[in-house]
């Protein structure tokens, strides 16, 4: 049995913990994890140098129903920002002037979308497709799709994408997907091009997707099929018709994919969701070495990513968006009667969670982002809460030594942040892996809340944990608080709860003491 060091010798030391901008970890064992990561990261966002609770959300419009479906046109001076809720289609672009398409009835409203050209599509396995456009004359047309096919049972059509200058319509359940014979058709004759000749593993076709890869030898745009098995069937070429240009690369296998919304296009790579976390195409099939190791980006959260996937990938509301005016990824996921969303911070790939956001579907606007939720759009990262609700945030950051193996007694904790005004906070230490919870009151805004050494901690009549509130300032604020706990490694956990604020958190100062005597 390992013997733990006591220092026999009474001294006060202090140190500085950075704040876990590394981000969630759900990978690592607790007792082997670095000390800036950390095990829960609820509605904070890990930075460069610091970890800021993220921005809520505010009413956009109020509508009928579950918006199961967002998606913006852009072609030239003319956008469009749509909703669909209890089968009907919205026009949302201004708030203030919201419109319903009368003539558009569907009995699914969860749509898988996609624009060529000046032209957008509406799919969704029930109803026949649809097509939205505006003419020379800035006139608005929403109705039928425009395209036929022999054999072809157009509400069969159940997904949509664009690859090598060429529409693609998915069959559900099939491994048939269908294109205009011409490159660039909006409207005519489709052909069928059916993937079961070359699928080795069977299944149904999910989703179609352009990779962009640099092969060695400059870019080359792929065309890539994903089915249900998890197979990815890899074709380069542009011409489908011509047998010499129209080449199957390989056929790979990756995780199976969750759901119709299972690719996320960004920077010329496809990230993919699927039951294994969520996996950039680059990584599954390099170049020169298909087939090879698939560790997907969202690794370090996999303990999370694996438990949501083995119970909730059969629910729907599984999607992924790039948000780049917040440099932020986000996989939306569909828990229980609730929403999560999984996030990265792009820039230095740290992972945190949201909380508190019951989210249909996603869609981003003129670079804002919005979510469809019940009987209503919500505008993203707007105000400093969830629709006038407080914002809680929680972070339990990994256990440390603290610079020294021995047995030590923290007495004082410096939490330094930056806010715009005053806030409440609940901060404390967990020792030796346990995982003790202290909830705090809710105290937002309030003047008077206890600061060290002007009155006594027990004074409260109602009060759990340290109940600290700062003052509103642009500086960083320093202040000691107290702490009482004895162990060999130490776990900072930060909780803060508020509807109008925003706040910063750089590093934490620790003092504490070592040797006889404090047990």
């Amino acid at each position: 049995m390992q013997s733990r060091l006591i220092n026999r010798t009474n001294r006060s030391v202090s140190y500085t913990l950075p704040a876990p901008v590394k981000g969630l970890n759900c990978r690592d064992g607790v007792a082997d994890m670095g000390e800036t990561y950390a095990v829960t990261m609820d509605n904070y966002i890990p930075r460069e140098n610091k970890v800021v609770l993220r921005k809520g959300y505010q009413s956009y419009v109020v509508l009928n129903g579950d918006v199961k479906t967002l998606a913006a046109y852009n072609a030239g001076r003319n956008s469009a920002f749509f909703a669909i809720a209890g089968g009907k289609v919205f026009n949302i672009s201004n708030k203030s002037d919201v419109y319903e398409y009368d003539n558009i009835s569907l009995t699914n409203s969860d749509c898988r979308t996609a624009q060529y050209k000046n032209y957008m599509y509406f799919v969704n396995g029930v109803d026949a497709p649809l097509v939205y456009y505006v003419d020379e004359n800035n006139d608005e047309h929403f109705g039928a799709w425009g395209f036929s096919a022999e054999g072809l049972t157009e509400e069969n059509i159940v997904n949509v994408s664009v690859s090598k200058q060429r529409l693609w319509f998915v069959e559900k359940n099939s491994l048939k997907v269908w294109y205009p014979e011409d490159a660039g058709n909006i409207s005519g004759t489709l052909s069928c091009f059916d993937l079961a000749q070359v699928s080795r593993f069977g299944g149904r076709l999910v989703a179609v997707a352009n990779w962009t890869q640099d092969g060695g030898q400059g870019i080359d745009d792929l065309t890539v099929f994903i089915t249900s098995e998890g197979e990815a069937l890899v074709y380069s070429g542009s011409d489908i018709n011509d047998a010499e240009d129209w080449k199957l690369r390989g056929s790979y296998k990756i995780s199976r994919p969750i759901g119709y919304n299972c690719t996320i296009a960004y920077q010329g790579d496809v990230v993919i969701i699927t039951e294994d976390g969520y996996l950039p195409l680059s990584t599954a099939l390099p170049a020169d070495k298909a087939n090879a190791s698939q560790l997907a980006f969202s690794d370090t959260i996999r303990g999370l990513v694996l438990d949501r996937t083995q119970r909730y990938s059969g629910r729907s509301g599984w999607q992924g968006i790039i948000y780049s005016r917040g440099n932020l990824g986000i996989f939306n996921i569909p828990v229980a009667n609730q929403f999560e969303q999984h996030v990265i911070c792009i820039n230095n790939g740290a992972w945190c969670r949201f909380t508190g956001i019951r989210s249909f579907c996603w869609g981003e606007y003129e670079t804002r982002l919005y979510f469809g939720s019940s009987n209503g759009v919500f505008l993203f990262d707007e105000g400093y809460s969830d629709n006038g609700t407080p914002i809680s945030g929680v972070v339990e950051q990994a256990y440390s030594s603290l610079g020294t193996e021995y047995l030590k007694k923290i007495q004082l904790l410096n939490p330094r942040t930056k806010s715009l005004s005053a806030y409440s906070l609940v901060i404390y230490t967990n020792m030796d892996m346990e995982q003790r919870q202290v909830d705090y009151e809710e105290n937002i805004g309030q003047s008077g809340v206890t600061r060290w050494n002007t009155c006594k901690w027990s004074s409260f009549i109602k009060y759990s944990g340290t109940k600290w509130e700062s003052s509103g300032s642009s500086v960083l604020r320093s202040q000691w608080i107290a702490n009482s706990s004895v162990g060999y490694k130490a776990g900072i956990v930060f909780k803060t709860k508020t509807k109008g604020n925003s706040i910063e958190w750089y590093e934490t100062g620790i003092r504490y003491e070592t040797g006889v005597g404090i047990l």
